[in-house]
Parts: C-alpha cells; sequence; structure tokens
C-alpha cells in the first residue's frame, strides 16, 4: 500500500483514494474497501444511477481524519464497464455536436456546456449558459427525434458553467469549482476589501467572471488579525524605536513600522508592537512583579 503514513490502530483515521471522471476534472473521494486500485486504474463509483467507470488519480493511503460515510469503491472496472463506459463517451459527444447544430439552426442564444447521458434510461441531459431565459420546446423535439433519446435542457449560471467547463485560475492552478470545491458560497467585495486588494473586476474576478471564491478562504485570518492589530496611522513601539504604522503583512503576521528617527521602514512582528504584549513583558521580564 503506498503513502501508508499512520498507525491504523493510533485514533482517528482511515483509508481514502480519489477518483476523477474526466481527466484532469474535478476529484471524488471513496473508501477502497478491499481494493488496492493503482494510479490509472479504471474502477467502479458507486452512483445514483447504477456503477459508472473513473479513473483513479490518488491510491488509497491512510489519511489523519475520520472519513467515515465515503462511498465505498466497487472494484476493479472489467472490460465490459469501461466498453459501456466508452460508448456513453461516443453517445455524449455526438450529442454535443448535434445540440451545438441545431441551436445554430434555430438561431438560439445558447451555449451547450456539457452533456450526461444515462444509458439506462436513454436519457440525454443537456446543460447550457444562456443571457437571459430561452423557448427551447422546439430544439428539445428535434433533438429527441435527432438522438433517438429522451432529452432534458438544464440552464445554469456562470459559476456552473465554469466547474463544468474547468480551466485555470489567475493563480496558474486548476480551478477550485472543478476540482473539490463542493458548494459555492457568497463572497462579497468585502473581502477583497478587508484582505487591502485593489477593488477592481480585473484583479478580483475568476474565470467565470464572477468573485473569486478563493476570496472567502483567508477571510477569517485577516479579520483576527485586523481584531487586535495597531491600526494604521497609530503610534507604536517597535524594535527599532518609536514609530508609526503604515502598512499590514497579514500572511507573516507582522506589521510596517516606519521608524521616527530614521524615517525607514521596518517590518515587526505584531506581537512586538502590541499594547497588552508589551505590558505584560514590561510586568513579568522588568522583575518588579509583587511576590
Amino acid at each position: 500500500m503506498q503513502g501508508k503514513a499512520f498507525d491504523p490502530y493510533a485514533g482517528d483515521v482511515g483509508m481514502m483514494m480519489a477518483v476523477g471522471f474526466e481527466r484532469y476534472g474535478r476529484l471524488y473521494y471513496l473508501d477502497p474497501g478491499p481494493h488496492e486500485p493503482a494510479v490509472g486504474d479504471k474502477v467502479l463509483v458507486p452512483t445514483d444511477a447504477g456503477p459508472e467507470v473513473a479513473e483513479c488519480v490518488w491510491p488509497p493511503q491512510w489519511v489523519s481524519e475520520d472519513v467515515d460515510g465515503l462511498p465505498v469503491c466497487e472494484g476493479l472496472a472489467g472490460e465490459e464497464e469501461i466498453a459501456r463506459d466508452d460508448r456513453n463517451r461516443r453517445r455524449r459527444a455526438e450529442a454535443k455536436s448535434v445540440s451545438k447544430r441545431l441551436i445554430r439552426k434555430h438561431d438560439l442564444p445558447m451555449k451547450v456546456v456539457g452533456v450526461d447521458y444515462l444509458d439506462g434510461e436513454n436519457v440525454f441531459t443537456v446543460y447550457f449558459s444562456a443571457p437571459h431565459r430561452v423557448d427551447f420546446r422546439a430544439l428539445v423535439r428535434e433533438l429527441a427525434r435527432t438522438l433517438r433519446a429522451r432529452v432534458e435542457l438544464r440552464q445554469i449560471g456562470p459559476r456552473d458553467e465554469a466547474r463544468v467547463q474547468g480551466g485555470i485560475g489567475p493563480c496558474g492552478r486548476d480551478l477550485c469549482c472543478a476540482t473539490f470545491l463542493k458548494d459555492f458560497e457568497p463572497v462579497s467585495v468585502r473581502m477583497a476589501k478587508d484582505q487591502d486588494l485593489p477593488i477592481n473586476p480585473m484583479r478580483i474576478a475568476g474565470a467565470c467572471g464572477r468573485l473569486m471564491c478563493c476570496l472567502k478562504y483567508e477571510h477569517p485570518l485577516y479579520q483576527e488579525f485586523k481584531a487586535d492589530a495597531p491600526r494604521i496611522g497609530s503610534s507604536v513601539d517597535s524594535p527599532e524605536g518609536p514609530g508609526t504604522v503604515v502598512g499590514y503583512n497579514v500572511p507573516s503576521d507582522s506589521v510596517v513600522v516606519r521608524v521616527n528617527d530614521s524615517g525607514r521602514r521596518c517590518a515587526c512582528s505584531k506581537a512586538s508592537v502590541c499594547g497588552p504584549r508589551q505590558a505584560y513583558e514590561a510586568t513579568y521580564r522588568s522583575g518588579t512583579v509583587d511576590e
């Protein structure tokens, strides 16, 4: 077993693996059960529509968390399941091509984002984006006749469109929504202001055109830091002498101080210029505390 880093009998640990239905797509986590697939192996994943084929991208290993409740891997996929998965992929590609052609024929302001297919029920679900509501009743009827299946069309928003299509974010990594995010949490411009980011849509918007989801990741850290940090413009005693706070560096838990005597700027830890900490050190390190 690869990556065994924890003793399975030492507290709340468990086995976990990760799979993907699409190359470089969102990861799904499973309990491997008695199976030991390697990276690249095709495995069976339980879904509402029955077992589906996915690729193992992270082999089973111990993790130091309680992972009870994960779906259990149903084992390696056989030739029959892999052949069925290939047929379904071809059917989805065919449906996507036909949908685009018929949308152009009907002159509808729609963009096909993705297609799902349930072979057991012979049902296609076509996900699309549009600037407003679209009357697609004639399109659905023609799609059903052409594909010889039941067809459902679902309109999705910009965030879900980015999740389905995937892509690279401003950080240079795969989009969070397309890899690990399960739900979209509210993000506000206030979060960008609290993190001293420029309120420029080009700088704080993601691939979907909405505020980046990652603005929420570090926001609690900034709130905690500013709750007890000296205000910008306040006078403090820094390790290099009296000065004025002119900025923050929250990731390093430090403040930027302009020293009064020299005018130079220095980065000091927040604790070294915090009033309560200074009072504590003056009391307990000077040896003046009463016994």
